[in-house]
């Protein structure tokens, strides 16, 4: 700082007043000179940190941001990118939480709770997860339902909707059972709404050979993917931009949602997306 403040003034002032001044050793001054005028050893990793950054929407910390620097062949280690992201302002989207609660009064039909919270699986389609969130948008709420495989944690179906209806919940069921290879059966996982207890979604299981499983009552923890899923999406996209109007938010959704499948990279998927992850599985 002080070598920038007498480079500043030295066109004004004589040059071993400004040294007195600072306090400053002539040979210091003209070390640190030097090095401004160096050009910075980082430029190219800095750039390319900031076009993977923006790439992601802000969506990444250092951990993915490093995870792509690696796949692109950099070798640098994850505190250097931190540091770097820091000193350029490069900072990932924060987290708030809250989620639609969708348990409504006394619990009607339940079933037990089959997944146990072992929330992998060994091939695609075995073990499906869902829940519904909301987002106010505008003095209006928008409902969505997503249907998510603990393979590769891909998005399988969703629908969205004004209200948390029985057909905002089996729609979504109904489009996954729509994707399903002959022979697959996967156990589908959900809380303990009123959508999963009421006689059209338990019908719509049994038609197709699923099992049901349920969370415990009030204990979030237990469809934990689900959940997971929705703070990614309400950090990634939906807290830190302005909405005008529920069919803008809309179409920003299907967008998230597609890039969430096929491009945004998951540590637990060893730096993979969700469709990269599956057709490497299945290619093995």
């Amino acid at each position: 700082m002080k070598t920038q403040v007498i480079a500043a003034l030295k066109a004004d002032y004589p040059l071993p007043v400004l040294l007195e001044v600072a306090g400053l050793a002539r040979s210091t001054y003209f070390y640190h000179r030097a090095r401004l005028t160096r050009p910075d050893p980082q430029a190219g990793l800095k750039a390319v940190i900031t076009e993977v950054f923006n790439a992601a929407r802000g969506r990444y910390g250092h951990r993915r941001i490093h995870t792509l620097l690696v796949r692109q062949g950099w070798r640098v280690a994850k505190k250097t990118v931190r540091t770097l992201m820091n000193a350029l302002g490069l900072v990932c989207k924060v987290r708030r939480a809250r989620r639609y609660r969708s348990w409504l009064g006394q619990p009607g039909t339940t079933a037990e709770n089959v997944l146990n919270r072992e929330f992998t699986a060994a091939a695609p389609d075995t073990k499906w997860v869902t829940d519904v969130t909301e987002f106010r948008i505008a003095g209006r709420t928008l409902y969505l339902s997503p249907v998510i495989d603990l393979f590769d944690r891909s998005v399988v179906a969703y629908a969205c909707g004004l209200s948390p209806s029985l057909e905002l919940t089996n729609s979504s069921l109904r489009e996954a059972i729509a994707t399903l290879p002959a022979g697959a059966a996967p156990l589908v996982h959900s809380d303990q709404g009123f959508q999963y207890q009421h006689a059209s979604w338990r019908t719509m299981l049994d038609d197709a050979g699923l099992t049901q499983s349920m969370s415990r009552r009030a204990t979030c923890l237990d469809n934990a993917i689900a959940e997971n899923f929705f703070g990614h999406l309400k950090e990634e996209l939906f807290h830190h931009n302005r909405f005008d109007n529920v069919e803008d938010f809309t179409t920003e959704l299907h967008d998230y949602i597609d890039w969430y499948n096929t491009s945004r990279i998951s540590t637990t998927l060893k730096g993979l997306s969700p469709a990269e992850y599956r057709a490497q599985a299945l290619a093995a």
